[in-house]
């Protein structure tokens, strides 16, 4: 089983090799690794050029922002399975796309996967900020606010041919519209594999605090653009996001 991982990124000079020497140090061979850029100038695309010969597609043009550049990726992709790897992010483990082909392979009906996901400051102690354990699926708690966390997230190729990529209507949150689109209105089968898949990077593209009430904002437009009650999913996301914060 072939499994499709892309990387977009922007000026990530500090962060990207770390993200692609996490995905080229995976253990499961068949890995096709795409690299999006959208045309950086600090030397991010000297880091990735230096490991052509590893990465099975790279493309550095300008982009209509981050989720342009992952639909690029998507479209490019091969594999039977694509799950994304940001720019300030690296997998939890040497073993975690093992792990995810495993599920795949022994739940064949199932069409989607996710798992656990960590937090951690963006220097080389690496503390932990925020622990996002995914727990058992349940698919009324999407009214309540409730989503699997985006980077753990991987899916069947042939589910994205079907259901289209990211809405670019919605600039900073697309990944909220993705999922819902996907798991609300579609019902994909979705199981969780209860291990850790990614670390992410606080500060990073999908971690930045100042943007946090830019996407509250936007969460609001999704769950309407859902007919799910906006008031309610929105403040029961933020709340479940204190609470793992506080139970760090």
């Amino acid at each position: 089983m072939r499994i499709s991982i892309i990387t977009i990124c922007y000026n990530r000079k500090a962060t990207i090799e770390q993200s692609i020497k996490s995905v080229l140090g995976q253990d499961y061979p068949n890995i096709e690794y795409i690299i999006i850029d959208g045309n950086s100038t600090d030397g991010t695309k000297e880091i990735i050029e230096s490991y052509s010969g590893k990465i099975a597609t790279y493309r550095s043009e300008p982009d209509k922002g981050m989720y342009d550049a992952i639909n690029k990726g998507l479209y490019l992709a091969t594999g039977d399975i694509v799950g994304l790897m940001h720019s300030d992010d690296v997998f939890y483990d040497s073993t975690v796309v093992s792990k995810i082909v495993a599920k795949f392979e022994n739940e064949l009906e199932t069409e989607g996967i996710y798992g656990n996901g960590i937090y951690v400051t963006n220097d080389a102690d690496e503390k932990l900020v925020r622990n996002r354990i995914g727990g058992a699926y349940n698919f009324d708690n999407l009214k309540s606010g409730w989503l699997p966390l985006h980077p753990t997230v991987y899916l069947k190729r042939s589910l994205i041919e079907k259901y289209g990529g990211y809405d670019l209507n919605f600039n900073i949150a697309s990944d909220t519209e993705f999922l819902l689109r996907y798991l609300f209105k579609y019902k994909i089968k979705l199981s969780y594999l209860d291990e850790y898949i990614v670390k992410m990077r606080m500060g990073g593209l999908s971690t930045s605090y100042s943007r946090a009430f830019e996407v509250l904002l936007e969460d609001f437009r999704i769950y309407k653009y859902h007919n799910i009650s906006p008031i309610r999913a929105v403040f029961q996301k933020k709340l479940q996001a204190l609470l793992q914060y506080l139970k760090k």
